[in-house]
């Protein structure tokens, strides 16, 4: 299994709005690097939901149930289907994120403004940890 990390603005679409609907088509990226990435993703791997603008903060976790596909808005891009899995027991800010020194080479820092980025196995748990889990 896999790791990734993906942004939503919380005014577009929040982490509430995903369990809310149960899942959605994670589409609408726009970005080579971040399409490279959902077409990477396998069924069953999790990504943390980050919302960026506002809160930048990793809120939750989901999980990949349909691997990358033609996004239906435009076919050369590449969209998932992902569901809730859980939210964190707390939210875990940027700014925590870039106060511990393991994450310094996290995606979410050195490449700032991707919408979508792997997370390394040490990170996810480092995450998790912030979360108190």
């Amino acid at each position: 299994m896999a790791y990734w990390l993906m942004k939503s603005e919380p005014k577009s679409y929040s982490w509430s709005d995903l369990v809310r609907d149960g899942g959605t088509e994670w589409d609408g990226v726009r970005n080579n690097a971040a399409r490279l990435h959902l077409r990477a993703m396998k069924k069953g791997d999790e990504a943390f939901f980050y919302h960026s603008m506002s809160d930048k903060a990793v809120v939750g976790i989901m999980r990949i149930v349909r691997e990358g596909q033609p996004d239906p808005k435009d076919s050369n891009w590449v969209s998932v289907r992902v569901e809730p899995v859980r939210a964190l027991s707390r939210p875990v800010t940027l700014v925590e994120i870039k106060a511990e020194p393991r994450l310094a080479k996290m995606e979410l820092i050195r490449q700032s403004r991707l919408s979508v980025a792997p997370v390394r196995n040490d990170e996810w748990t480092i995450v998790l940890g912030l979360a108190g889990e």
